[in-house]
């Protein structure tokens, strides 16, 4: 087990001369025993940097220290970590015994007997016994997994990284697989750093998630932090399913106004925003209340667009009553899946003001967020 730690690490390609800034100056601390998820959209670096721990790519600037000790310059052999590929990389013609020793018997100058009992300990763990004396082609994708899973357990690193290990799992045994993953890293107690672009999996997994955009470190906080108080527009929107509402707003006094309905401030919202005037205002799908008639000035009129009945909820997309057919005129509310809407049918929506996010227009930046005490207020 380890600390580790990225101090203001920057990763520059040079491609003929113009040079790709492909991870800038991330900086991130992660306790010994965390498990923290590595989450963005394709290109957003977190592989690159999952590489750059590993050893498998130079790091341009900036310091990674495993325990306090810079390993910047140290080879990937040295650095005790193991690596769990999105492709299970198992040889083919060696049996699942042979290939989660094979590594052991090349690096290190354990006895026959101490690799076996290794061996055979984390195939237990696994609950693979019986699959040692198969090759890969005998197993199922799953089994495959757990072998490559068993290959780097055997080695007793400091330090697990995985990237996108669950990736060519089909979408039932992807949900065992996380669960059987959180119970592993929880018995065995290693740092693992676990690279994927599935939000889902970055709930429902991490202790902590960063949550990288162009290179750059976004936010690393717990999910629900996350989810809740995201720091900027592209968190908001990245994480959450389905995303975020967002209505490019003005604010005149105490009012936000939308093409397609005006929004009532309070005292206390207003104090959060200060002298910015060009916003976005956020709620979540959720928070969107279905409501018997207006009664407020966070109420409106409301046509039902379409329906995506889900069994426990229902994904209902509307549209502002009488708007302008646009893209902002657009919005999405989830539904208990008992209650029954039809396409065309007309609602009263509420967006309630405890529930709402402001951004900075310009900057992105979060101006006002629900709090996780609110969010976890029970509601009437």
């Amino acid at each position: 087990m380890a600390r580790l730690t990225l101090d203001n690490v920057t990763k520059i390609f040079d491609d003929d001369g113009d040079q790709i800034v492909a991870v800038d100056d991330v900086a991130i601390d992660i306790e010994d025993g965390e498990f923290l998820v590595l989450v963005g959209p394709s290109g957003c670096g977190k592989s690159t940097t999952l590489r750059m721990i590993a050893g498998l790519e130079d790091i341009t600037s900036g310091e990674l220290r495993i325990d306090g000790q810079v390993v910047n310059d140290v080879p990937a052999t040295k650095r005790n970590i193991a690596m769990v590929f999105q492709s299970y990389a198992l040889y083919p013609h060696m049996t699942v015994r042979e290939n989660m020793a094979f590594g052991l018997e090349e690096s290190t100058d354990l006895p026959n007997a101490e690799i076996t009992q290794r061996v055979e300990e984390a195939a237990d763990l696994l609950g693979i016994p019986e699959l040692l004396d198969r090759v890969p082609d005998e197993l199922s994708g799953g089994q495959q997994q757990r072998v490559a899973l068993g290959r780097a357990i055997v080695r007793d690193p400091k330090v697990f990284l995985m990237d996108e290990p669950l990736a060519n799992l089909d979408a039932k045994l992807r949900a065992e697989m996380r669960t059987e993953l959180q119970q592993l890293q929880q018995d065995l107690g290693v740092t693992t750093v676990y690279v994927t672009h599935n939000q889902v999996e970055a709930m429902t997994m991490s202790d902590r998630v960063a949550i990288l955009d162009e290179g750059i470190l976004q936010q690393c906080a717990t999910p629900l932090e996350c989810y809740h108080e995201p720091n900027n527009l592209f968190v908001a929107g990245f994480i959450g399913e389905p995303a975020m509402n967002f209505f490019e707003v003005e604010r005149e006094g105490s009012t936000l106004v939308a093409d397609n309905f005006e929004y009532e401030l309070s005292e206390e919202t207003l104090a959060d925003l200060g002298d910015a005037t060009e916003l976005t205002l956020g709620i979540r799908p959720e928070d969107v209340e279905l409501k018997s008639a207006v009664g407020s000035d966070h109420d409106y009129y409301a046509t039902v667009d379409v329906v995506e009945p889900k069994g426990d909820e229902n994904v209902v997309h509307l549209a502002f009553e009488d708007a302008a057919a646009s893209q902002s005129a657009l919005f999405t509310a989830v539904l208990d899946g008992m209650r029954s809407v039809d396409a065309d049918q007309r609602l009263v929506v509420g967006f309630p003001e405890e529930a709402i996010h402001v951004f900075d227009r310009a900057s992105g930046t979060a101006l006002r967020n629900r709090t996780l005490a609110d969010a976890n207020a029970p509601r009437f």
